[in-house]
Order: C-alpha cells, then sequence, then structure tokens
C-alpha cells in the first residue's frame, strides 16, 4: 500500500472554477459535473487508473508548461 498522499489537483483556478460551476448547472452539466468527480475519486484510489499515453505522443507544450513525468488518459462514461 502506497503510504505517499495521494492529490488530485486541476492544472489551473480558472478550470476548477469552472468544474464547480456545473454543478449548479443544466442537468446535462450536471451529470458532467457527478462523472469528473468519480474520476477524480478513481485517481485518488489509483493514479495509474485509465490508459497511459506513450511519451512520443504528449504534446510539448505539455511537458514545457507542466514539466509532466507522466501522462495518463482516463475515459468519462459518454465521453
Amino acid at each position: 500500500m502506497n503510504s505517499k498522499p495521494i492529490h488530485v489537483a486541476f492544472a489551473n483556478p480558472k478550470l476548477e472554477k469552472d468544474f464547480e460551476k456545473l454543478k449548479q448547472g443544466k442537468f446535462e452539466d450536471k451529470q458532467l459535473y457527478e462523472f469528473i468527480e468519480r474520476a477524480i475519486l478513481d485517481l485518488k484510489k489509483n493514479p495509474m487508473c485509465g490508459v497511459k499515453i506513450p511519451r512520443r505522443l504528449w504534446p510539448r507544450g505539455y511537458i514545457k508548461k507542466y514539466q509532466i513525468k507522466n501522462l495518463w488518459k482516463y475515459d468519462l462514461p459518454d465521453g
């Protein structure tokens, strides 16, 4: 079992605010909020859930802007 705490964060504060606004939106917005919330919980349980993206496919902008060391894709329902 991993003893390090697992943190899931948004890339920027505006993205997090937009995510929180989904909770108050229409049915589809609320549903998307729930899907993303479930994804966050899944990632906290297992940070390697999803599909690992091969390094050769990483966008250079991600590497430069976020200094990523690995990249995974998590598919949302009805994605």
